[in-house]
């Protein structure tokens, strides 16, 4: 049984000194994060088959948090999965390799950490001037696709939160002509490899005040995270600008995501326009201004 009193800490926590602040923090991130692995059937609790998974670490706040809240799921009862670290060391110059080693064994969580230079592949490819993300990114995936199939695991799991997943909607949305954002549950092209975003309803700046909290030896990216002019970087300041003029709006736009209504979109794909005729079953038009 999961204990949902909250009122014990697991191993990883044992050292933290005891405040409401912290307990109502990680109950929020856990409660979060358990509700998205119910709500979008992350796990069967029905299959008698324990699934493995791949956790992603790149040395930031957002999956040192994944990892310590799976863990504490884990801890709880709540999470019947087997986790295993993965670290990419992409071949950045001056990446501080024992620095995840080290934290790692504290934690007892069985690791594996992967050597590809893609830091060269990309500044070669790439001029100094461009954006980075996309081509790191799809060379981040198939080697962290190749390391779950070799390694047994079921789903690889990534540390992307809902401000993240608003950065996403909205460069879709100005820049890529498509309203998508990140999914809490992906099947990848081959069809054997799940990818889950417990955190995606977390709040970043939850996250932060989690790593702050318990003191996570952060690593800086200094390939895309170095790149000030990014567009995720534009999308963020214009979501704090919104933040600002009306507190909240990040969460409502959150709960747009999970609301949506094809019929009153414009994708003749995701919604039969054609056939709908007089007589039919209509709807609603509350919203739509006339």
């Amino acid at each position: 049984m999961a204990d949902t009193s909250f009122s014990s800490v697991p191993p990883i926590f044992a050292d933290l000194p005891p405040g409401v602040s912290f307990k109502k923090l990680r109950k929020r991130l856990v409660r979060n994060a358990l509700q998205v692995i119910d709500q979008y059937g992350l796990i069967d609790r029905a299959s008698p088959k324990r699934p493995k998974w791949l956790v992603c670490l790149s040395g930031g706040k957002d999956s040192y948090g994944l990892l310590s809240i799976l863990l504490d799921l884990q801890w709880q009862g709540a999470l019947p999965v087997d986790l295993l670290a993965c670290n990419l060391d992409q071949g950045q110059p001056g990446f501080p390799k024992h620095i995840l080693p080290n934290w790692l064994e504290k934690t007892g969580v069985p690791y594996r950490i992967e050597t590809e230079d893609t830091y060269s592949i990309v500044t070669d490819k790439i001029a100094a001037d461009r954006t980075f993300c996309a081509l790191c990114s799809r060379l981040r995936r198939g080697i962290l696709y190749r390391i779950a199939r070799e390694e047994g695991c079921d789903a690889i799991i990534l540390g992307h939160h809902r401000d993240d997943a608003l950065e996403t909607f909205m460069m879709n949305l100005i820049h890529g002509g498509r309203l998508a954002a990140m999914p809490p549950k992906l099947l990848n092209d081959q069809g054997d490899v799940m990818v889950f975003r417990p955190l995606i309803t977390c709040a970043e700046d939850d996250l932060a005040k989690f790593a702050e909290a318990l003191d996570f030896p952060i690593i800086p990216c200094n390939l895309c995270g170095s790149q000030d002019s990014l567009q995720r970087v534009a999308m963020k300041q214009m979501l704090d600008e919104w933040e600002r003029k009306k507190p909240g709006v990040r969460q409502v736009m959150a709960k747009a995501m999970t609301t949506v209504r094809p019929s009153h979109l414009h994708d003749g794909e995701l919604f039969d326009f054609a056939a709908l005729a007089l007589g039919a079953a209509g709807e609603t038009d509350d919203g739509v201004p006339f």
